[in-house]
């Protein structure tokens, strides 16, 4: 049987090496062509999960604990197809983009490259070491796409970036470090029934709350979300996409991984508690901050920190003792994550085309950009739905699994959050759209835009609305063994 997981890591770095030697516009036909292969193995692998469970590959032939493993389940399998479905879209999106603004194409697809590289072996990793080196490709990678316009404003973002990642990294390092020298393994199917079954010792607690520490730095819940905005806000439109919609959620699946497997026998309800507040305070401050801005890739930047909060209520909610209130929240965060990442892809990608149009990011001047690029307004307006929560969009569905996990197990204070948190998000939503259909300001004229620009961009969007007709499927893959 042809087994795609080794191809998975080994092509995006064939096609990254590649691009340096084809050049500017023929490394964007050659991403955009490996990207359609990666995306059909990625189909391939999701359907051999689910009719055959998770399996572990051995890489070379020689497994854990001597040698080093892959693993792959129903998670996995969401997040290598997310991945893939958005970055396919957006490399398109990019090509057009790169051809009307050309600052920072040539280092573009490489990059891109390399980091898709990086994530499909950080979400496949089943030992924490290669998850630090994985973790390390990926902010390098992201840093340098931050940097890749050459303003000084995108170099300053990417420095300190680059500072946090590398802080979170080392964070994380350490805590690798610790559990090695305590259980002499970095093997996560060595080390879990070791946690489990043994007495736990000070490092173990030490590095756990390093390495989580870490990854929440890099996934950017508040109070650690600083170098977010200006990361994200000041980079080119493709990439801000990109690190929104995916970057972060890799850390993120860090995370869900190591609290619920490796460190579940560590797992207090109080630290889950905490998390939960965590999450609460972005959304309602990611939220206000987000509406008090006037750049428009800046707004969208803040949405991201506040959107990120929702993902760790799931972390409260998953200590209910009622039946199935754990499992709603499971489901709702992964729900809220795919949701989340396919609207904030479409949002930053409608966003640099109203910047580019406009001539500059300023809120201020959208009016008139109703009529002069309806379906890009119109793609803006449909990533809000999935953002807000309404119905049928996917955001809705993992709001409501969400709201009916902490319902169920009596924690009512969640609720009047993510209540607080749609209101807020539907104020800075229509705050864009308000302006967009205002008269047009004195003395501003729109350039017309590669129509190419507005396709990829409603596409993602209306993918992340009708992802709540298929959340099933989502739902069946994620509960694959």
């Amino acid at each position: 049987m042809f087994d795609p997981v080794p191809w998975l890591i080994l092509l995006p770095l064939v096609w990254g090496c590649l691009t340096f030697l084809t050049g500017v516009g023929r490394g964007g036909r050659l991403v955009l062509a490996g990207l359609i292969i990666q995306l059909v193995l990625t189909i391939i692998l999701a359907r051999q999960i689910v009719m055959e469970g998770a399996r572990h590959y051995a890489v070379g032939g020689w497994g854990a604990p001597l040698g080093v493993d892959l693993y792959v389940d129903g998670l996995t399998g969401i997040m290598l197809l997310l991945t893939h479905v958005v970055a396919l879209p957006l490399v398109v999106y990019a090509r057009a983009y790169f051809s009307s603004q050309a600052e920072g194409a040539s280092y573009f697809w490489p990059l891109t490259c390399f980091l898709l590289a990086a994530m499909n072996a950080l979400f496949m990793s089943a030992d924490i070491f290669n998850i630090y080196v994985t973790l390390e490709l990926l902010g390098l990678a992201a840093v340098g796409l931050v940097a890749a316009a050459g303003s000084a404003g995108s170099v300053t973002a990417a420095i300190r970036y680059l500072l946090v990642t590398l802080l979170g990294s080392g964070a994380y390092l350490m805590g690798v470090a610790l559990l090695y020298g305590t259980y002499g393994s970095v093997s996560l199917a060595v080390l879990e029934p070791l946690l489990a079954t043994t007495e736990i010792s000070a490092a173990a607690c030490l590095a756990a709350m390093l390495m989580l520490a870490g990854l929440l730095l890099k996934t950017a819940l508040f109070p650690f979300h600083f170098w977010l905005p200006p990361a994200h806000g000041g980079a080119p439109a493709p990439v801000s996409a990109l690190l929104s919609a995916l970057v972060i959620k890799a850390s993120f699946y860090l995370i869900l991984r190591l609290w619920f497997d490796l460190f579940a026998p560590l797992v207090t309800t109080q630290a889950a508690q905490l998390l939960g507040g965590l999450g609460a305070a972005a959304i309602l401050w990611g939220s206000i901050l987000a509406f008090n801005q006037t750049r428009l890739k800046m707004l969208v930047a803040y949405s991201t920190v506040a959107q990120i909060g929702y993902l760790f209520l799931l972390f409260p909610l998953m200590t209910s003792a009622i039946p199935g209130a754990a499992e709603s929240a499971m489901q709702g965060g992964v729900m809220q994550l795919v949701a989340h990442a396919l609207a904030k892809a479409a949002m930053f990608a409608a966003a640099g085309v109203m910047v580019l149009s406009a001539g500059k990011d300023d809120i201020a001047l959208l009016g008139g950009m109703s009529s002069h690029l309806p379906l890009t307004l119109f793609t803006f307006a449909l990533a809000g739905i999935t953002l807000m929560g309404l119905p049928p969009s996917g955001g809705f569905i993992a709001k409501w699994l969400l709201i009916d996990s902490a319902v169920s197990g009596g924690q009512w204070g969640w609720v009047v959050v993510m209540i607080l948190g749609g209101l807020l998000s539907a104020a800075y939503v229509f705050k864009v759209l308000r302006q967009a259909f205002l008269p047009p300001v004195a003395g501003i004229k729109f350039k017309p835009v590669i129509r190419m620009l507005e396709w990829p961009a409603f596409l993602l969007a209306l993918i992340s609305l009708l992802l709540g007709f298929r959340s099933v499927e989502v739902l069946n893959l994620l509960g694959a063994a």
